[in-house]
C-alpha cells in the first residue's frame, strides 16, 4: 500500500514538473515575424510583488535579426502571436505594451532591463531561447539563467532560481537602462487593455 502510494505521489510531482510543448506552424511564425528599428539589445522583465517584494517571474525579450520573446513558464499569450515553446514571435511595440499591462497591476510592478549588445550576441541568445525547450513551472528564472549564462557580457548572472537574483545581477552590466512600471488597474482587470480608442484588434 505505502509503495502504490509513494508511486502515486512520484506521478503526480512528474506531472506538475512537466512543460507543455507549443509549436506554431512555419507559416503562423514566418507571417508574425517583427524586425525592430532598434539597436540589438536583450531586455529582462521581472515581475514583484509589490506586498512582498518578492521576484514573481521573468522573461526575456530579444531584439535582433526579428523580435521575439522568451516567457518561460508564463501564462501570458495571444491567438495572434505564434508560440514554441515558450518563445514568442512577432513582438511589435503594441505586443511588448500588451505583455506589460498583463502582468503589471495593482498587486505587481515590472522591471525592464536593457542592455544594447552586439549582432552576434543577440543572434546566441535567440538561438538558445529557441533551443531551450518548454519550461516546467517555477523555474522561469533558472531558464533565463541558463540561458544567459557564458554569453559574452553577461558573465555576472549566476544561476538561480530567484527572478530578483537575475534583476539584481543584470542591474551591474555596464550601460543596461532601467524602467519600473506600476499599474493600479485592479488584478482582475490586468491585461484587458489592448486596444486603444480607433484601433483595430489585435
Amino acid at each position: 500500500m505505502l509503495r502504490a502510494l509513494l508511486s502515486l505521489l512520484a506521478l503526480l510531482t512528474l506531472a506538475a514538473c512537466g512543460a507543455e510543448p507549443v509549436w506554431a506552424p512555419e507559416e503562423r511564425v514566418q507571417a508574425a515575424r517583427y524586425v525592430h528599428d532598434g539597436p540589438p539589445a536583450i531586455t529582462l522583465f521581472t515581475v514583484i510583488n509589490n506586498r512582498s517584494n518578492s521576484g514573481a517571474h521573468s522573461g526575456l525579450m530579444i531584439n535582433g535579426t526579428e523580435r521575439i520573446m522568451f516567457d518561460p513558464a508564463g501564462t501570458w499569450n495571444h491567438p495572434r502571436i505564434p508560440e514554441r515553446n515558450d518563445v514568442h514571435y512577432g513582438i511589435t511595440p503594441r505586443i511588448v505594451n500588451f505583455y506589460i499591462d498583463y502582468h503589471a497591476r495593482e498587486t505587481f510592478r515590472v522591471v525592464e532591463q536593457t542592455v544594447v549588445v552586439s549582432p552576434g550576441v543577440a543572434a546566441l541568445v535567440a538561438q538558445r531561447a529557441k533551443a531551450y525547450g518548454a519550461v516546467p513551472k517555477a523555474q522561469c528564472a533558472r531558464s533565463v539563467t541558463d540561458i544567459l549564462r557564458g554569453v559574452p557580457g553577461f558573465e555576472n548572472v549566476r544561476s538561480t532560481w530567484y527572478p530578483n537574483n537575475i534583476m539584481d545581477d543584470f542591474a551591474t552590466i555596464p550601460g543596461v537602462t532601467t524602467r519600473v512600471i506600476r499599474d493600479e488597474d485592479a488584478d482582475k482587470n490586468h491585461g484587458v487593455l489592448l486596444v486603444q480608442a480607433g484601433e483595430a484588434p489585435l
